[in-house]
C-alpha cells in the first residue's frame, strides 16, 4: 500500500501541472498509461515535474541505446531492492525488445558481477594502479 494517495485521472485535471507531466508521459510513451510510480508523485507537483523532467532526459536519445539503458536500470534497480523499479524496466526492457536468451545472460552478467563485487569489497582487495581511473 502506497505512503501517498495514488492520484487518478480525475484530480489530475484539477491541478495543471500534474496533468501537463501526465499528458506529457502519454505522449512521449505512445500509451493512455499512467503507472503507479507516476500516480503517487503526483501526490507532490513539483516532485512529480522535476523526477519526469530528469528521467525523460537521462532516459531519451543518447549515446546508449534504450535497451541498454533500461538493462541499466533493472541492475541498479536490483542493487537497491526496488521491485517495483525491477518490474516496470523489466516490462520496459521487453518493449524495447529484450529476448529471454538477452534476458538469461543479463542475469547472470548481474549476478556474476554481485558476487565478485562482494567478493572484491569483502577481501578489500586494492584498485590495481593500471584500473584507476
Amino acid at each position: 500500500m502506497a505512503t501517498v494517495p495514488l492520484i487518478p485521472d480525475a484530480d489530475a485535471e484539477a491541478d495543471a501541472a500534474v496533468q501537463t507531466v501526465f499528458d506529457d508521459i502519454r505522449q512521449t510513451r505512445g500509451t493512455d498509461f499512467i503507472n503507479n510510480f507516476w500516480r503517487a508523485l503526483a501526490a507532490d507537483p513539483p516532485l512529480l515535474t522535476a523526477t519526469w523532467t530528469r528521467l525523460k532526459g537521462v532516459m531519451g536519445p543518447g549515446a546508449l541505446d534504450p535497451l541498454t539503458k533500461e538493462l541499466i536500470y533493472v541492475a541498479v534497480s536490483t542493487a537497491n531492492g526496488c521491485s517495483y523499479c525491477v518490474h516496470s524496466h523489466t516490462a520496459a526492457a521487453r518493449a524495447k525488445g529484450m529476448t529471454p536468451q538477452q534476458h538469461g545472460e543479463f542475469l547472470a552478467v548481474l549476478a556474476m558481477a554481485m558476487q565478485t563485487n562482494s567478493l572484491a569489497t569483502a577481501l578489500q582487495v586494492p584498485v590495481d594502479p593500471a584500473f584507476e581511473a
